[in-house]
This record gives structure tokens, sequence and C-alpha cells, in this order.
């Protein structure tokens, strides 16, 4: 084996009393895909803001770039983000070069950026020009921005954080493309990811750390869901997918009744009916309506014909605010850019639904009732924080999520909508979510599950509702004891099968 491009050797780091890293070793070699995989809160994130000089690591550790000592931030390394950096008012060319204003981008070479900016371009086999804004790109496309960024910087190492969380099926092939062609020119790459079936199309090696520990390392023979997860949360895989309540056949009046709901656009039509303690899942592929449908139901979209009833009266609501006081709460996709106040504490965010209740008459907040309520959500949700009182943009992508929920429980809801609640949450988070769905329904709570992961949707879900093209195009469920077919939806999901005429 040759020479590792990257040794990381005894990091540790400490953030008050919270030991977020202990004595973590690793290493890449040039030209791999080392996968770093853990629970969220697991170090993933500190550890690779130590690499890039975000950080600086607690005395002892060292850290060697090319067999040299690396001090903080320097060339060679670029990391790409979860949550993109560009400019969207700048161009391609200005975004490559951003930070190097010295280097290129004075007046008088202003005019050069584009010239050298399209043949790293074509290397990636972009569709766009170094001359377009990045506003009217997509953002698997501005995901390639980020790299040819990298690369312009002669970066010899890519992080990549998350690459695909966003992204369609068709981009994210377009990624993998990418990789390999990096890999190829000896390039090396950090993957973070918590989809699997990623890390075994993509890894040379996979590194896992669990409560800032490294835990160990598999090489690509060695890789299986089993002992990834056993390595990951310290348990087997059996208890993921699998709800606890016991599904039974819908009966009286529904809770919740859509008929022909449509927006005049991407959703067409389209109805459904949900029952007090059922988990009613929404596939589909992407595109195909189930965000638009949830948003319409929740009045974040105003819809543009259709009807919705809630506990047998008509649904009146006109806004998300109505909609919770009327008992129905929506789990957004988009936790950071339309869910979450990351500049607010957990507390804030946790009581930002109820603070007119807890205001009262006299319109005075009562803080005391506050600080115990997000105390207690921290504690029943497991949410990994050293106090309610810090942040919520700097807690991990799971507890984000479980602080998102934590909210929507103190509305009180009768009908709770969640939108892919588990993405980019890590295996424990998404077996606590479970079980949160199943305390729900247990209390006669109706929750809508959309989901673009088969087996997670089938694993928790009664029944499923599929759509396409706008349209539900059928219902599937467990037939004589047999679970749902993953087969029946993906035949539905793609045309495979007609539509069904008549769906609950």
């Amino acid at each position: 084996m040759t020479a590792p491009i990257l040794q990381m050797r005894s990091i540790s780091k400490t953030f008050g009393a919270v030991r977020a890293l202990r004595d973590v070793s690793f290493d890449v070699q040039p030209g791999e895909l080392h996968a770093l995989m853990g629970e969220n809160g697991a170090g993933k994130s500190t550890l690779m803001k130590i690499l890039s000089g975000a950080y600086v690591a607690d005395p002892g550790g060292e850290i060697l770039f090319a067999g040299q000592p690396r001090h903080g931030r320097g060339d060679g390394i670029a990391v790409i983000y979860q949550e993109l950096s560009l400019a969207p008012n700048l161009t391609v060319a200005e975004n490559m070069f951003l930070g190097r204003e010295g280097q290129a981008m004075s007046l008088v070479r202003r005019g050069m950026l584009a010239d050298r900016a399209q043949p790293v371009l074509d290397r990636l086999g972009v569709g766009f020009s170094a001359q377009t804004p990045v506003w009217r790109l997509s953002l698997g496309e501005r995901q390639m921005v980020e790299i040819a960024r990298a690369l312009t910087s002669d970066a010899k190492l890519i992080v990549m954080d998350e690459p695909t969380t966003a992204l369609s099926t068709r981009e994210t092939e377009r990624l993998f493309d990418v990789i390999a062609n990096l890999k190829a020119h000896g390039i090396a790459i950090i993957y973070i990811s918590h989809r699997m079936e990623e890390v075994y199309a993509l890894a040379d090696r996979v590194s896992v750390l669990r409560d800032g520990i490294y835990i160990g390392t598999l090489d690509r023979a060695e890789l299986s869901a089993a002992r990834l997860v056993s390595m990951m949360v310290g348990r087997d895989l059996g208890s993921f997918y699998r709800k606890e309540h016991q599904a039974k056949p819908p009966s009286g009046a529904p809770l919740l009744e859509v008929a022909n709901l449509s927006d005049g656009k991407r959703v067409k039509g389209c109805s459904l009916s949900l029952y007090a303690g059922e988990v009613l899942g929404i596939a589909g592929l992407v595109g195909s309506g189930r965000t638009e449908l949830a948003r319409l139901i929740f009045r974040a979209d105003q819809p543009a014909g259709g009807t919705v009833m809630l506990g047998g009266r008509p649904f009146g609501a006109h806004n998300p605010r109505e909609a919770l006081a009327a008992g129905l709460a929506y789990l957004t996709e988009d936790r950071a850019g339309l869910g979450l106040f990351l500049d607010m504490t957990i507390s804030d965010n946790v009581n930002v639904g109820v603070i007119q209740r807890d205001a009262g008459a006299a319109g005075v907040l009562d803080r005391r009732k506050a600080a115990e309520r997000a105390g207690s959500a921290i504690r029943n949700l497991g949410i990994k924080a050293p106090s309610a009182r810090i942040n919520a943009g700097s807690l991990s992508g799971g507890n984000q999520q479980k602080v998102l929920l934590a909210r929507l429980l103190e509305t009180q809801p009768k009908v709770v909508i969640l939108d892919e609640p588990t993405r980019g949450v890590d295996v424990g988070a998404k077996s606590e979510i479970y079980k949160l769905i199943d305390t729900l329904v247990g209390k006669g709570v109706g929750v809508i599950m959309i989901s673009s992961e088969l087996p997670e949707i089938i694993g928790v879900a009664d029944r499923v509702l599929v759509m396409r093209e706008g349209r539900i195009a059928g219902e599937v469920r467990p037939e004589a004891g047999q679970p749902i077919s993953q087969e029946a939806i993906m035949a539905l999901s793609t045309g495979a099968v007609p539509m069904q005429e008549k769906t609950a």
C-alpha cells in the first residue's frame, strides 16, 4: 500500500465539559474513497472541521497531509458541506475562484476567469458554462460547481458531506460518475453519508465513529449492513424498519378526508382517507407530487380545487398557523430552509408554536414553563445537547429533526404529516423516530408519512398510497398476513401497472 495522503493521529476535541472526540486516528490513501460513518453526534463533522482548520484540536494529536505536518487551513484539501456555500448572484466562474481574489479576481484579470474555469467544467462533463449565473442552476449542478471549485484549488483530497441528500436519481448517478473520474486522477475522497447503498457502491474502505471514539475500519470485502449498524450503534439491525403498534383495518369515520385536491399544476385531483391511530404511507418517485400534496393539505400552498375534512368537519384553515390551531401539523423535508430557526436556541424552537397559548390573557411569556418544556423534550426525545440554550444550528441533523418533532408535538395535533422524517438522519435516530411514531398512533393520532426509502415505508406504514405524475396511482396493503410488497409499490410508481380506479 502506498503512503497515505492523510494521517490523523490521536485527535481529541473538547467543548467545555463535552468531549466531542477522544483519541481518534484516521488515514486516507491517494485515489481512495474512504467513507466515514456514525450516528449524528458521533464526531464526524467535528473531525472534518479540525481537518479543514475550522476547529483547533486539543494538544497531543497530529495531522500529516502529503507527509507534511498540517497546522490550520492550507491548500490541498477542499470540503463540500451539505449546505452549499455558493453566491447565487455570481457566475459559475466567479464562484469557482471566490476567496482567491488576489490570485485571480483583480479587475484586470476578471475577464480571464471564464477561460480558466471552462476546461475544469468540461472535465466534469457538466451542461452549463462558466458564465452561467449560479441562481439558474439546479441543486445538483451547484454541487458540481463546488467540486469544480475544489479542482481549481488543486485539491488532492475532497471531503463530501451528505452530497446526495437533495439530489434526484439522475443527479446522483452523474455525481457518482464524477467521483469515479476524480479517483482515476488520484484524488482522494472522504465521503460522509447515512445511505448504506451508496457506501456499498462507492467505498474502498469505511471507518466508523461512535460517541466521539474511533470504532474501526472495514475494507470493501468486509462490508455488510449488520456489521456496520452494530459498529455505529452497538446493536443489530433487527429493530429498524419495524413498527410496534398492531395495524388494524380502517374502521369508523375517517379522521382526515381529502377529496379531489389539486393545485392546478403538480397535484391533480388526489383523494385519501386517514384514520385515528393509523400510519398512512405515501410513496412515489421524485417529482410525483408527494410534497406538493402535503403542502396543500397543510395550507402551506393554496389549493385550486377539492375539499379537506378534519374530524368530520370542513377544514377551514387558510394558512399553516390556522392549520396548526385546528390540529394538523406538518414536518417539512427541508428542516434547515423551512423548518428550524437555526440562529435561535433549542428552547425557542421547541416553544415557538405555543407562545401564544403560554402567554395567556396577560400577554406575558411564562419562561419557567418554556424552559421545563424544552428540558422535557431533550430528555424524552434523546436530543444530544448540553443545554436547551444552545442554538439549533449547532446540532447534528438527527438532533435538529428531533427538535422539530418536539415543536410539533407541543401543539397537541390530531394529524401529523411527516415528509421524509429520517432524511439525512443516522440509523440510531431513525429508530427513535419510529418509536415516536408508534407513541403517536398509540394515542390515536393519525400519521401520514412520506418517504423515498421503500424498506422504511414498508416497515412503518399500515398501508401505502403510491403517487405518480401528480395523481394517486393506487393503494398497497398487507395481504393475508404478508407484508406490503416492494414490487407492488414500484409497479405503481413506474407505471408498470395501470392506475387503480379507486383508492381509500
